[in-house]
């Protein structure tokens, strides 16, 4: 039987039900807020009991699972997450990698192949590990490895990211989980670079293509393999809700259902996008409103159960497995 690692320990794949694949439940910068606190952030248990009520609404709302890809850099810490898992019946799924536009903090910078502190590279195995063994001490292992190219492309700093990713992934077969700019089209640059680093395609789900309107750019990187993350529903201060249905609608219709997970990039907490700044520019950027406006919406539109259950469960699934 093929199991998939939880923060509260692994289930049956086919009890993952109804999934959200691109998530984050707290953004942090631990650095900036021990320092400069944040105003937004209202007290360690304040926050874990709003993530907690969140959730459980979730839940009765027909989600069953959440990935929450927030990684170093972007201030991952398990021991909250588990706090917030342990008191929600909804499964949590948690990632390894690096998130980085451009640049990698001075310890990479010194530690590495050829480098101050010569060795090997420390990131490939600090992912294998997070995926083999689990992250710190928790006991909590990740399933997705999770990477970004932005507007800058594949810098140094990130290129050393993927290529650690790409040997965690081969050590493990975990899927590579993806930050794209589209405007820069950065998923071809990422399909590029894991085809010839030795990583299938299909074990690669580009996400924010969601962000895009480009038919024929979303139509190319699935037919290359990949499944892509139409996955920043709400997110409308970079497009809106109409046209990412739309665009939905239109791949599901061309017979691309078995190659899109939905999710919203969406977040409790984010000192990146703070709270106050969130309700003011995109109201409906949170992890219900797939659930509450997207689905409705696109029922209304003529897709069917059948292909809904696709995208949000088997596609889901499939992404989640990887190659085990």
């Amino acid at each position: 039987m093929t199991t998939i690692e939880t923060v509260r320990g692994p289930i049956a794949v086919e009890d993952i039900g109804v999934t959200l694949t691109h998530e984050h439940i707290f953004t942090k910068n631990p650095e900036i807020e021990q320092n400069w606190p944040d105003p937004e952030w209202e007290g360690e248990e304040p926050m874990i009991q709003k993530a907690v009520d969140a959730l459980t609404a979730l839940k009765a709302k027909g989600i069953d699972t959440m990935v929450d890809l927030t990684v170093p850099g972007l201030g991952r810490y398990i021991p909250r997450i588990q706090q917030v898992a342990a008191r929600v019946d909804l499964n949590i799924v948690v990632a390894t990698g690096f998130y980085t536009f451009k640049d990698l903090p001075s310890f990479f910078q010194t530690h590495g192949p050829g480098l101050m502190v010569d060795g090997p590279e420390l990131m490939t195995e600090f992912f294998v590990r997070d995926i083999t063994e689990g992250i710190g001490d928790s006991g909590v292992k990740a399933v997705f490895i999770k990477i970004a190219t932005d507007e800058f492309g594949i810098t140094p700093g990130v290129e050393r990211v993927m290529n650690a990713a790409a040997e965690a992934h081969k050590a493990t077969g975990a899927t590579i989980s993806t930050h794209t700019h589209v405007e820069h089209f950065t998923g071809r640059l990422q399909q590029e670079f894991f085809r010839k680093a030795g990583v299938p395609l299909e074990n690669v789900l580009i996400g924010h293509c969601g962000d895009s309107t480009d038919l024929d750019y979303l139509k190319e990187l699935m037919d290359n393999g990949s499944t892509i993350g139409l996955d920043r529903f709400g997110m409308e201060q970079v497009l809106h809700d109409d046209r990412r249905i739309e665009m939905l609608v239109q791949l599901i219709e061309l017979g691309y259902a078995e190659k899109i997970t939905l999710s919203h990039d969406a977040g409790i907490f984010s000192i990146n996008t703070p709270p106050s700044w969130r309700s003011r520019v995109s109201p409906n950027w949170h992890h219900a409103h797939i659930s509450d406006n997207i689905l409705p919406a696109i029922r209304e539109r003529g897709v069917s159960e059948e292909s809904i259950r696709q995208i949000m469960v088997t596609n889901a699934a499939r992404v989640l497995t990887g190659r085990r």
